[in-house]
């Protein structure tokens, strides 16, 4: 069982490989691997190729692997299969700090860090901090609680964002709109650049609590017999989740539903210990946002699809089976 399980893991990096390698090669314009590695001096393909397709492809990889990791961080966390940054409210936490500072018409910008990946990350926080607070009101953790306090804070928030459009020009209300259902239309390396900082804290995180992971999802009383700080744990996932997610929210937008889908493949795949998982989760969810985007940009070819609206009609369906079938995280259903 061992050696399938290692056979079919290896299996599923090479299948991962080949599709970043070939979705650049996939688009409007015809390109081929001649083309790409023995350029002319003015080939159009190739700028196409190593300046728009290339770095889309690491961003798409980039920002699926960190909400993979986060809902796996997210799920272990609270012991339930359906938290992501997506039901918990955090994403659309994230997407009305950046609305606000749209609105604001403001501009600045710290060392490497854009204003707005920093008002997406302060109001990430808010929103994780509303929800957990919520969930201690009660006397005992609930999963229950917890849900229904996401579902809550990102209606809210949802609801503070149509405000804010509506308050708005039309020219800053179709870019709210159009930001809204995520993307990955960007030209050059500097987003990928931006976001890969921030990525980079909150795995690194994230991957040095793996084994207080493994701990709290078999529950706070046997993980605190152990020694684990839990209130430290949840307060280091909270921050490395909301750093992610803030910083691809403020650039690409809402992408829901992909650190749902994403760790419960991947629980099929590399089994329930974190320290398989996270790997499993992070290969796997970046591979699955760049195929999205890459069905987002050809299948209706030459317009686009907004990759949120992708993810989100696969992601509805999965959601539905997850009520039904009672998935746990824990092991055992």
């Amino acid at each position: 069982m061992k050696n399938k399980r290692k056979l079919f893991i290896a299996f599923f990096f090479l299948a991962s490989f080949t599709v970043i390698a070939a979705a650049p090669f996939f688009g409007v314009e015809k390109i081929t691997p001649g083309t790409v590695l023995r350029p002319d001096s003015d080939d159009v393909k190739a700028e196409i190729f190593w300046k728009i397709r290339v770095p889309r492809v690491i961003a798409a990889f980039c920002a699926g692997a960190a909400l993979a990791l986060s809902g796996m961080a997210f799920q272990a966390i609270f012991r339930n299969p359906l938290a992501t940054p997506f039901t918990l409210g955090v994403s659309s936490g994230s997407a009305f700090g950046a609305a606000i500072y749209i609105q604001m018409g403001i501009s600045f910008s710290l060392p490497g860090i854009s204003g707005q990946s920093l008002f997406a990350f302060m109001a990430a926080l808010v929103s994780i901090g509303i929800v957990y607070g919520l969930t201690r009101l009660k006397k005992g953790f609930s999963t229950a609680t917890m849900l229904i306090s996401g579902v809550a804070v990102n209606f809210f928030f949802s609801s503070l964002i149509l405000f804010i459009q509506y308050i708005s020009d039309f020219d800053n209300s179709f870019r709210i709109i159009r930001w809204l259902m995520g993307g990955f239309e960007i030209v050059g390396y500097s987003p990928v650049l931006t976001i890969l900082p921030f990525i980079a804290i909150g795995t690194i995180m994230i991957l040095l609590k793996i084994n207080e992971l493994n701990l709290i999802t078999a529950g706070d009383d046997l993980a605190a017999g152990k020694g684990v700080d839990i209130k430290r744990t949840r307060t280091v996932i909270f921050l490395a989740a909301s750093l992610m997610i803030g910083s691809i929210v403020s650039i690409f937008g809402v992408i829901g539903f992909v650190g749902m889908m994403v760790p419960h493949i991947c629980r099929l795949i590399a089994g329930y210990n974190h320290r398989n998982l996270a790997p499993a989760s992070l290969v796997f969810g970046g591979t699955f946002l760049v195929i999205c985007d890459t069905l987002s940009r050809t299948v209706i070819a030459p317009a686009e699809i907004p990759v949120g609206v992708i993810t989100a009609l696969l992601g509805g369906p999965f959601f539905i089976y997850l009520l039904l079938s009672g998935f746990s995280v824990e092991g055992r259903r």
